[in-house]
Parts: C-alpha cells; structure tokens; sequence
C-alpha cells in the first residue's frame, strides 16, 4: 500500500475552508428565527469564541449570543446591535447579534497565514507591558510603539515587576533607568508597578479612569498578573516564566474587556513573543518612530536607508549630534531586518505600489 502523498499548504486551507463551509450551512439552519427575539439593543463584545460572543449591555449585564452569518467581522469592544432570545429553546445563547457599528480604532496582529488579524476595537490607549524577568528589551517596546503610532492610539509604556530591579547589577538597573528616561524624553508616559507588591498601581488606576484601555506585550511580563492586580475578582489565569528558555507562558486565549470599578474598562489580550511588521512598509515605520520625524526628507538621497555608510543620512547626523538616541535607530534597523525575514512571500506591506 502506497504512502499518502503529504498536502502542500494550499490544499490544506482549501480543505479547511471546505470544512468551515459546511459548519457555516449547519450553524446557518440553527439561527434563531425574528419570531423568537426581541427588540433590538445596543451592546459592546467582552470577548469572542468562533460563532458566539459574550455581550454586554447599558448596565454591564452580559449574555451570549449567536453571530448572524451576515457579520463579517467581530472583535472584542465592538459596538453592536443584538436582539434577546424571547422564546425558550435547547439553545444555550441568550440573544443574536445583528450588526456591527463602525469602529473609530483597530489594534491588529500579522498572522503568518491569515495577514492582519484584529484584536481589539474602539480602544483610547494601549498599556505595553514590559519587565525586569522575562529580560528588559527596548526593541519590543518599539515593535508595539510602532504598531500604536501606525494606527493613532496612545501608548503608555509600563514595566512591571519593578520590585525585581533590586535583584539586579547596578549596570543592569542603570541600562534600564536610561532606557525608560530616552522614551519620557521622546514623550512618552512611562510607569514603574509592581503586580506582586502593588507598587504604583494608584498610578495605573487613574491612568484607566474613563478609558478604554488594553494591556499588551510578550508572554511572562505579568499581564495578567497585572489585571489581577487592578481587578482581583476575576482571576485571570497567571503563568510563569519559563525556567529553560526564560520565556513567558500564554495565558490568556481570548482578548477580554473588564468593566473598571473607578469607570473605564481594561481589555486583557492574548500574549505574544514578538509583534511583527511586516505588514507596513519600510517608510512607514520610520514615520511611526515619532522622534525620527523631524530628519525624514532630509537625507541626502531619497532612498536612504539610514546605514552607517549611507553618505548625508539625516538620522546618522542626528545621532552623532546627539539628537537622536542610538539605540532607537539600531531598534530601527532590527526591526527592517527581521520584517524582511518574517514577511509572508505573498504579504503586501501596507503602503506599497505593488
């Protein structure tokens, strides 16, 4: 008997779309008919699990419901229109949602496979999460500025687990001290907490006040940690750092949106090692490095690539001067480098002519 001949990846994702076509036709024929709803209401999405959403109304309540088909997409913080289920069915959701709002902001994730996949919608400000254990890096900090200049939404940068500096060398506190100063000096808000102590939280928490916020970074900087910190009743899943790799362990699955007791909502989503870019072309990330603006379209030649050789680089001249901090130039170029190596072969970048 011969050996089955392996699928490439295009087959593989048209038999799963295959496949999702026929859950589609069978969840199709299990919608609710008008007769069996009520009046429509207006509701925001805590979180998302494949065709059902947990929707919150005026008053925070929360139901299940069903996603009409005719929805394209649905992300956590979306405002919708949903409709109660009025009569009694085996069923256990409570309602269906009808249509989506339009959305004033998007935070998306490049996925290898599936381009840019939203994450959460309608947020006023973005926590990036860094720490002293997994190893402080100013180059995941840039990756998440960028991606909040790129789409308009305010970053806060804040390093957790600060009790842990004093376990540190003293060259090792100063390289992150230095780090934190360079982005207050750019203008950036950053914050010093401690989720295991509780120190600086009164900062964080009138941070939240009145906003929509979301808590991002890699696996291991205390997220959740940190939402349990703020909000200790809903006990979100807490992992640890890998003792092996020193690399953090996912915890969360599913971007979810918590009502704040001082008013606002934190939004805790699902970690990641690293935030790609690829989706964005070179010049646009240049852009999204704010302090960079004021040297763009002063180079030399047009096609600059801010390279150590590259002769009348503006940004190079600005480093040398003292304008411009190195270390955000070299996280620059990291960040070019690997878009490079990470991009999908089929990826168009944001801003391209192709």
């Amino acid at each position: 008997m011969g050996k089955h001949r392996k699928l490439n990846k295009g087959q593989l994702r048209r038999m799963r779309a295959n496949q999702q076509k026929r859950l589609q036709q069978v969840e199709l024929a299990q919608e609710p008919d008008d007769a069996s709803l009520g009046a429509p209401e207006p509701g925001i999405i805590v979180s998302r699990f494949g065709q059902h959403a947990v929707v919150a109304n005026e008053q925070d309540q929360t139901f299940r419901c069903h996603i009409r088909r005719s929805i394209e997409t649905l992300v956590c913080g979306d405002e919708v229109v949903w409709r109660r289920l009025t009569a009694q069915t085996e069923q256990t959701e409570q309602g269906v949602i009808e249509a989506v709002q339009p959305r004033h902001s998007l935070l998306s994730r490049p996925d290898y496979y599936d381009g840019l996949k939203p994450v959460a919608a309608n947020i006023d400000q973005i926590l990036i999460i860094s720490s002293v254990l997994p190893a402080f890096s100013a180059q995941i900090i840039d990756r998440y500025l960028v991606a909040c200049e790129d789409i308009d939404i305010t970053p806060v940068i804040v390093l957790n687990k600060a009790d842990l500096l004093e376990t540190l060398a003293a060259d090792a506190v100063d390289e992150i001290e230095q780090t934190l100063t360079m982005y207050e000096a750019i203008g950036y808000q950053v914050l010093r907490v401690s989720a295991k102590t509780l120190g600086g939280l009164d900062a964080i928490q009138s941070l939240l006040q009145q906003q929509v916020s979301i808590v991002v970074g890699q696996s291991g900087v205390g997220k959740s940690s940190l939402v349990n910190a703020l909000l200790p009743e809903i006990e979100t899943e807490v992992g640890d750092v890998s003792a092996g790799s020193g690399l953090g362990q996912h915890t969360t699955t599913v971007a979810t949106r918590y009502p704040l007791p001082q008013g606002g909502y934190l939004i805790d989503s699902p970690g990641i090692r690293e935030f790609a870019l690829w989706h964005l072309d070179e010049n646009r990330v240049a852009w999204c490095f704010k302090d960079f603006r004021p040297f763009l379209g002063r180079c030399k030649f047009r096609d600059c690539k801010h390279l150590p050789q590259d002769p009348g680089c503006a940004l190079q001249e600005a480093v040398e001067s003292g304008d411009l901090h190195a270390l955000r130039l070299y996280n620059f170029h990291k960040i070019i480098e690997s878009m490079a190596s990470t991009k999908p072969s089929r990826a168009i970048p944001r801003g391209s002519k192709k």
